[in-house]
């Protein structure tokens, strides 16, 4: 797992980036993936853990969300 930090988040779009923590190419993430952690939204700043996948545009795309203590 992946540890980053949200780096924006827009609600009418659904999407939004993590940074990782490690400096290596934020993430892209989807309101689909957020609800599927049991959340309704992601605040800047958060710390998530997470995987990263291809989505089917080749992007990094942050999946199988989880908060960060």
């Amino acid at each position: 797992m992946t540890i980053g930090t949200v780096k924006y988040y827009n609600a009418t779009t659904g999407f939004g980036a993590i940074a990782p923590n490690n400096g290596s190419k934020e993430a892209l993430v989807h309101i689909s993936d957020i609800e599927r952690a049991g959340l309704t939204s992601l605040i800047d700043g958060l710390q998530l853990s997470y995987e990263l996948h291809k989505n089917t545009g080749g992007k990094r795309q942050a999946v199988n969300l989880q908060l960060v203590d």
